[in-house]
């Protein structure tokens, strides 16, 4: 048994399975929009694209199941275009290459998708479903969650008519979660004029790979490498004690996702090159000692290239240098009644220098909107000392927990009857698009349930079979006990 689709329960693999077959990475969701609404038909409910490019469902009761409160099943359709470096995948245009290893199910080199995926699928087995009992079930697949939240940001209001919402992107199997941090996206830019590089001087392409990467809400408290983080300690030093010079720098891709990939290219007199090959080699030791049990496949080396005609001002490059080296990442702080859970966070996701415009760019996270200001004013004070321009976009704030949420209870002692497992009440550094949508119906009784799945985000995607089964019993059998209005 190869194929994803003769897994169990079908109704979820196999809309899984045809949902890889669709690109759509986040900002390209035409195709998905179209599979959606081309579903939708097929299986007889009502459907369509709503002014946040969401996509709706609207399927009524079983008949006696009537007077039922109305639940909105909730995923987003965009997921994350990762890649590992030998990929050639092109996420616009190609399906996902699923396969089974074990107990896995996993992509071949890429991002697998079932961060939100299975959420999807799970609401079209809903949708097409003839043998469930349940009361009038709305769907919201909301689009660009990974990017900003745009369509849950863009939700008209009005639109839905549920009481419950069931937001399927938890991403650990028995957790319900109630809460949920909030986040903002901080660009920090520049322009600057090149410089011409020294006639005699040489280059080479510094390459810093095979970290992890992974999640920056959910592994963000993991201690995994920051490829920015790290080749900036190397460009410090190089720069400091080896006149380097710097040319370009481009590491990390997505504002959620750790970086766990950088380059630079650096010129330097010639003299220099084994002491800067040699800096490399200890660097290169130095991280591998220092995340023993954490990252397994550093890779830390240089290339000679063909020296670039332009390199930046000493003193812009110096700045920069400085203030990448000085902006916060990682955890900054948890949350003091929840001790395990982190409560603030700041990720260096992306920098991209080169041709006359840096741009560095990070995504900060709070469940305390007093916390989530305070690190932005800090981000902000580092790279306005480099002379940079701030710009901050996609703020979302978090969603305050419930511990007396009608819903949740029902869940947890369903799971409880069902499983002989206590159930795990949960908030989490993740963003969800709880928090926006409740923003705009605050009257909604809300949970989040998942199967388990591991390192969104990055081409090691994978998710747990056996905890597929019981996701869709439990979902099922919640949909039959909803109360009466």
């Amino acid at each position: 048994m190869s194929e994803i689709k003769n897994l169990k329960p079908e109704c979820i693999w196999r809309n899984f399975d045809a949902l890889t077959q669709v690109p759509r990475p986040s900002g390209h969701l035409e195709k998905v929009k179209k599979f959606l609404l081309d579903f939708a038909a097929k299986a007889g409910v009502e459907a369509f694209v709503d002014a946040g490019n969401n996509v709706v469902m609207r399927k009524p009761a079983t008949p006696g199941m009537e007077n039922r409160k109305g639940v909105i099943l909730q995923a987003h359709m965009d997921m994350v275009p990762q890649k590992s470096p030998e990929s050639n995948h092109n996420f616009e245009t190609d399906p996902i290459e699923t396969w089974i290893d074990g107990e896995w199910v996993k992509a071949k080199n890429t991002t697998l998708g079932a961060d939100n995926g299975m959420g999807v699928a799970a609401i079209m087995a809903v949708m097409e479903a003839k043998d469930l009992k349940h009361g009038p079930v709305e769907a919201l697949i909301t689009a660009d969650e990974e990017t900003g939240m745009y369509g849950a940001n863009d939700l008209p209001t009005g639109e839905l008519n549920g009481d419950i919402l069931l937001n399927l992107d938890t991403e650990e199997w028995g957790e319900f979660v109630i809460g949920s941090a909030g986040g903002i996206d901080i660009t920090a830019t520049l322009d600057y004029k090149e410089v011409e590089t020294e006639k005699d001087d040489v280059a080479m392409r510094v390459t810093l790979k095979g970290l992890r990467g992974g999640h920056s809400g959910l592994e963000i408290n993991e201690g995994r490498g920051n490829a920015n983080k790290l080749m900036v300690r190397f460009l410090r030093e190089a720069i400091k004690e080896n006149e380097a010079r710097l040319a370009t720098w481009h590491g990390g891709n997505m504002r959620n996702a750790i970086p766990f990939k950088a380059e630079a290219v650096i010129t330097l007199p010639k003299e220099n090159v084994e002491d800067v090959k040699q800096l490399i080699e200890e660097y290169k030791a130095e991280f591998i000692d220092q995340y023993k049990g954490i990252e397994s496949g550093i890779e830390f080396f240089a290339e000679d290239v063909e020296t670039p005609k332009m390199q930046l001002p000493e003193e812009i490059q110096d700045n920069l240098v400085n203030a990448i080296y000085a902006c916060q990442n990682g955890v900054i702080r948890m949350i003091p009644a929840y001790p395990n859970v982190v409560e603030t966070s700041s990720n260096l996701a992306i920098v991209d220098i080169e041709g006359g415009k840096a741009a560095v760019k990070i995504l900060a996270r709070s469940s305390r909107e007093d916390m989530k200001e305070d690190i932005v004013a800090s981000i902000e004070s580092c790279f306005s000392m480099a002379g940079m321009k701030i710009e901050t976009a996609g703020s979302y704030g978090g969603w305050d927990p419930n511990p007396d949420s009608e819903i949740m209870k029902l869940m947890v002692d369903l799971y409880k009857r069902m499983f002989n497992k206590d159930g795990i009440v949960q908030v989490v550094h993740a963003g969800l698009e709880c928090s926006v949508i409740l923003g705009k119906y605050p009257h909604l009784d809300v949970v989040s349930i998942g199967p388990t799945m591991k390192s969104p985000h990055t081409a090691t995607e994978r998710v747990y079979i056996p905890t597929i089964a019981p996701f869709w019993e439990l979902l099922a059998k919640t949909l039959e006990e909803i109360p009466a209005k």
